[in-house]
């Protein structure tokens, strides 16, 4: 099954591939170049997406996170780690996109 993306995400790509390539490339040289497991570096992802209120990366990260082997119950808790930071009515919007990808 092909992955979906969001329509604005496929048109920015397909228009700019040479910008789109290099963002690709620099996710996957920060993401290896450190100590932090795969897995857990989606979980950071995923808590910095519940911060700036991105549905569309709380849903790419949530997914990314269970592809590279985290458990439902590790992404819920990388989003209510935040709460102090966030408040909670932003972990609860980030929950619910979470919920979005578990519960497909």
């Amino acid at each position: 099954m092909a992955e979906e993306f969001p329509k604005n995400y496929v048109g920015i790509r397909d228009r700019y591939q040479e910008y789109s390539s290099i963002l690709g490339d620099l996710g996957k040289v920060v993401r290896d170049s450190g100590p932090i497991e795969h897995k857990n570096t989606h979980l950071v992802q995923l808590a910095a997406s519940a911060a700036i209120r991105s549905e569309g990366a709380v849903h790419s990260h949530a997914k990314r996170a269970l592809e590279a082997g985290a458990s439902p119950e590790e992404i819920y808790q990388a989003l209510l780690l935040v709460t102090s930071i966030i408040g909670f009515p932003n972990v609860a919007a980030a929950i619910s996109w979470a919920d979005d990808v578990i519960q497909k």
